[in-house]
Order: structure tokens, then C-alpha cells, then sequence
């Protein structure tokens, strides 16, 4: 998510960029404001950074980047209104840039951003003309330069945008990021489901086998399932026989739940601390290879077992974002004196001490997951 910070910082620089561009006002709300709005979305959309872009509302370049408060701003929009305007319009594939807007504080003054989100379906044009946007004219941005309205992106650049469609400008472990997603057409190996290639370039394969180290130790999330028996996994990802990455995995609920283990962090309450955690917890942020990669699992292999994931997510936390997370912890320092009134009406399962672990250790871990599940429900309510 975009920063006040670095929408500061671009400002700051005194000119626009290949993923920024400003604007002293809100487009206005007739044909023209429309059609140049479009017009700027794709060509952010497009943009050749491979990267979010930013249209700065509220800032005029021609008299010295000066700030102007956008509030009364006529055509004015928050990201519904950018959304309903998008939908309307004919893009190929039916798919439409992903827009959000945010408002930041400046000198005492209200800027917007339309932040435009990358992603892997580019190049994004209409099927249809819209005003002067011409029908299947592909538009991006060049420095600080939009294509013209009434021409198209030169070759080369169309042939990036494409390439970025089916991820050949990126790296071996970033195909198999966006391969990932493609769920349906990996396939088993010889050796059954533990062995997997991606049918389209089946160079890309992933492998899953005991634990090199023998590991049989417990994870208090273990608990969530109806069998808490551990099965520890390494994950091999490779291309051709070089290995791009190891992850450590786990078999859940007798096997009938694989998962990547989930990132672990930790909260100190007392400020004045700064190595040692209070509490720990565990969790995924969308977007993150690992988490990816637990939704490839479910998808591809698990997906009757709904229940035993949901269990999972009972006592593993998933954040929308890594910035959510780090917000999400500010507001439980605040609050956690409250711990106690959140653990009413929840559901503790019985969980034996075992040996060689710390007596109750498990019960509070389990307690703290719950208990921070509930407190991140409150914080997204609380956002709204």
C-alpha cells in the first residue's frame, strides 16, 4: 500500500516519472475529464516499470509543484466511484486495472493518489472506443510521456507488455510465482502427487518429501485439527535440476491438509524493549510466495478439505498485507490488556502436556492465536 512517505518523496523530486504522474485537480466530470482519465489509467496500467503507479491529485507541476487541497474538487472520486467507472467500459478479456484512492494530509492540505496496481495482464486495452481512446490501440508510458490518445505504443513496447502476460521478463522463481496460480495444470510426476511439473513448461517442478532432519515436534496450530499428529515436509523448487527454493511444509489432519508452515512474529508491548518478544504468533500475508503457495495446495490437492483449513486459519493469522500486519500490531499494543475479555465464547481445545516442552506452553499459544484473530476483526471494523 502506498506511503505518505514516498508520495512526499516523489513530490520532492520536482518532475514527473515512468510510474507517477500529477495532476493540480480532479478530472472534471464531462467528456473531456473522462476520456483523460481513462486515458491516464491505462497508460499507468501499461507502465513500463513493472510496478504500482500513482496519479498525484493535487499538485501543480507548472507552478512549482505547488500542493492544492482536492476536497471541493468537481468530479471528485474515492475508489467506488473509480471502480463503477471502469466497469463500463470494454477492455479485453473483460479484465479492468485494479485502481484504489487514498487521501493524505500535506502541509495542512488533502491530496488524493489513484494508485493503479501492477499485475501480470497486461497489456490492458478497449475492445471498444470510448470517447477519442481507440478500440484496440495499446497505450503506456514512456518517462514522463503518455502515448498519444490517437496512436499506439511502438512494437517493442507492445511486445514487453505481452511477455509480462505470460511472465517471460521475469526470473525462474518469479515464473513459478505466477505458475503457481495457475493451479489446474500442474501436473503429478511418476512418482505420485509428492512429485509435480507445470504442464506448459514443465521444466518448473516441485517436489515434497520427509524432513531431512527427522523433525517430529509440535506446533501449538497442530492442535486445531482433529488429528494433531506432526508431519514435517521439505518443499523443493526447481528449474531444470537447480534448485530455486526449500520451504519447510507440513501435512495436516492426518494428511489431509498440506500447507506451507506460516511466518512467524512476535509483539513487545514495552516500547523500551527491543530484542525480545512478549508473544509470538504465526500467520500469512496475501500476496506472499508462501501464501501462494498454501492456496495451491488447497486448491490443487485439498479443496474437500475446507474444515481442516479452516481450523488452520482459526489459530493462523492472514493479513491483507504486510503494512496491515504492522498496523494490526500497533493496535494490539494498545489493546492487549484486554486479552482476558476477548477469551470469552471461545472454543480451547484439549491439549495434553508432552514431554520435554514447557508445561501450558501450548494452551497460551493457542489462546494468544485466538485471541488475535478476534482483536483483527475488531481492527479491520474499526478501519471501515
Amino acid at each position: 500500500m502506498v506511503e505518505q512517505e514516498e508520495i512526499l518523496e516523489l513530490i520532492n523530486l520536482g518532475q514527473e516519472g515512468g510510474y507517477w504522474d500529477f495532476k493540480k485537480e480532479w478530472y472534471k466530470p464531462d467528456n473531456k475529464g473522462k476520456q483523460d482519465l481513462l486515458h491516464d489509467i491505462i497508460c499507468m496500467a501499461n507502465n513500463l516499470e513493472n510496478r504500482d503507479a500513482y496519479l498525484i491529485i493535487g499538485v501543480d507541476e507548472e507552478n512549482d509543484y505547488v500542493i492544492f487541497n482536492v476536497t471541493d474538487n468537481e468530479g471528485r472520486k474515492n475508489t467506488q466511484m473509480l471502480v463503477d467507472f471502469l466497469k463500463d467500459k470494454k477492455f479485453i478479456g473483460g479484465i479492468r486495472p485494479t485502481v484504489y484512492v487514498k487521501s493524505f494530509r500535506i502541509y495542512s492540505k488533502t491530496i488524493d493518489v489513484v494508485v493503479v496496481k501492477n499485475d501480470k495482464n497486461t497489456p490492458y486495452y478497449l475492445t471498444n472506443n470510448f470517447q477519442g481512446i481507440r478500440a484496440n490501440n495499446i497505450y503506456t508510458r514512456i518517462q514522463d510521456v503518455n502515448t498519444a490518445i490517437d496512436q499506439s505504443a511502438d512494437l517493442d513496447k507492445v511486445e514487453y507488455l505481452w511477455k509480462k502476460r505470460f511472465g517471460l521478463t521475469s526470473s525462474p522463481l518469479e515464473r513459478l510465482e505466477l505458475y503457481l496460480e495457475d493451479y489446474s495444470n500442474w501436473i503429478d510426476g511418476p512418482n505420485g502427487e509428492m512429485q509435480k511439473y507445470y504442464k506448459y513448461f514443465p521444466e518448473f517442478t516441485i517436489d515434497y518429501m520427509p524432513a531431512k532432519d527427522g523433525r517430529d515436534g509440535y506446533e501449538y496450530y497442530l492442535f486445531s485439527q482433529t488429528d494433531s499428529t506432526p508431519h514435517w515436509y521439505d518443499i523443493q523448487f526447481k528449474y531444470h535440476q537447480t534448485l530455486l527454493k526449500e520451504l519447510l511444509g507440513v501435512s495436516l489432519d492426518g494428511g489431509r491438509y498440506f500447507t506451507p508452515c506460516p511466518d512467524i512474529a512476535g509483539i513487545t508491548l514495552d516500547k523500551t524493549k527491543k530484542y525480545n518478544w512478549d508473544f509470538s504468533y504465526r500467520y500469512f500475508a496475501k500476496g506472499t510466495f508462501k501464501y501462494k503457495l498454501n492456496e495451491f495446495f488447497y486448491l490443487q490437492e485439498s479443496f474437500s478439505e475446507e474444515y481442516s483449513r479452516m481450523e488452520f486459519f482459526e489459530v493462523v493469522l492472514l493479513f491483507e498485507s504486510e503494512n496491515e500486519r504492522m498496523e494490526f500490531e500497533q493496535f494490539v499494543r494498545r489493546n492487549w490488556n484486554k486479552r482476558d475479555m476477548y477469551l470469552n465464547n471461545v472454543y480451547m481445545p484439549h491439549i495434553s502436556n508432552l514431554p520435554n516442552y514447557k508445561e501450558g506452553a501450548f494452551i497460551e499459544e493457542y489462546e494468544n492465536a485466538l485471541v488475535l484473530n478476534k482483536m483483527l476483526s475488531e481492527f479491520r471494523n474499526n478501519q471501515n
